[in-house]
């Protein structure tokens, strides 16, 4: 459905995006994570038609971004991180306006904005203005906006910024009803969103994409460098050297009396190594008492190759 091929756009002197490249599926809904300014905002727009690449090519069902905008712009759904809101008008009055905009034959018009409040649960507040809604509602009728014409893609740019945990938790769900119906391209700095959300995640640092993947492939690929927490019984000599002998560990640190009659060890590894790790421990007659991952979850893993990436931009 969308084609991304060694993308590029220039502001000036300024790289916003460099070299970027991926495919999404239909039907997928696929997260763009990354840092605010990582470039996440100008994928989109580059996607949406709303500018033109500096180098590399793009396409949606086929068309591209350079030679087809129009065509293009009839298949998406587009919410920008702050919606196109008319403050005067109402809800229903503001999305029969823009369903008209999007050339939603005339006879089809309240059938479609009726479909939407229905989709965004917005009917309650129809006949409310814009600038009365709070920001929640708000985002709701912006989707509402990019529904309205009925895309075969959805573009969302940060569509839970600023929502109240109760509100964001409405918009998850929403987000999740639109599976399979439409491909579903958001963008967020919000780490447990995005795996809550989507099929597929795609991190974006410093205008590139350093990774891509589900939630579990990505840790798996980190599981290669992984750091391990082990509280144990309080050892007798130096028994974290036996450790250092493992294959695979590459650092061992033992802090004592972390808690009453428990040290811990801070295991350094370059691949997994935890049931070698566990078997050495309880071989040897130590009590193990809880070994978990010191980077766990994919705040872990958005860090270390967020890190990576900062590193080899020093190189």
């Amino acid at each position: 459905m969308i084609s991304v091929e060694k993308l590029s756009k220039y502001y000036g002197g300024f790289r916003a995006i460099d070299n970027v490249s991926f495919r999404i599926n239909e039907g997928e809904i696929v997260g763009l994570l990354g840092l605010n300014g990582a470039g996440k905002s100008t994928i989109l727009k580059v996607l949406g038609c709303f500018l033109l690449p500096s180098d590399g090519k793009a396409s949606v069902a086929g068309f591209s971004v350079d030679e087809n905008p129009h065509e293009i712009r009839k298949l998406i759904g587009y919410l920008p991180d702050t919606p196109p809101l008319y403050d005067e008008m109402t809800v229903r009055s503001y999305l029969e306006y823009v369903a008209k905009l999007k050339n939603v034959p005339s006879n089809r018009v309240k059938e479609r904005v009726e479909a939407v409040m229905a989709q965004t649960n917005t009917s309650g507040v129809q006949e409310k203005r814009l600038g009365e809604l709070s920001h929640g509602f708000r985002q709701r009728v912006g989707i509402g906006q990019a529904l309205v014409h009925d895309p075969k893609v959805l573009i969302l740019d940060e569509p839970i910024n600023g929502l109240d945990p109760v509100q964001i938790v409405e918009m998850r769900d929403l987000i999740i009803s639109l599976k399979g119906r439409y491909t579903v391209v958001l963008s967020s700095h919000i780490l447990s969103e995005i795996t809550r959300t989507c099929d597929r995640i795609l991190i974006v640092d410093k205008g590139r994409l350093v990774a891509e993947g589900t939630e579990a492939q990505l840790q798996g690929r980190m599981m290669q460098n992984m750091k391990l927490s082990c509280d144990v019984e309080s050892l007798q000599g130096s028994f974290d050297s036996e450790l250092r002998k493992l294959e695979g560990v590459t650092g061992v640190e033992l802090q004592r009396g972390v808690a009453a009659g428990t040290d811990r060890l801070l295991i350094e590894t370059d691949r997994d190594v935890r049931a070698a790790v566990a078997a050495k421990i309880v071989g040897a007659g130590v009590g193990l008492l809880g070994m978990t991952r010191a980077d766990t979850g994919l705040e872990g893993v958005f860090m270390k190759l967020i890190k990576t990436g900062e590193e080899r931009s020093h190189v």
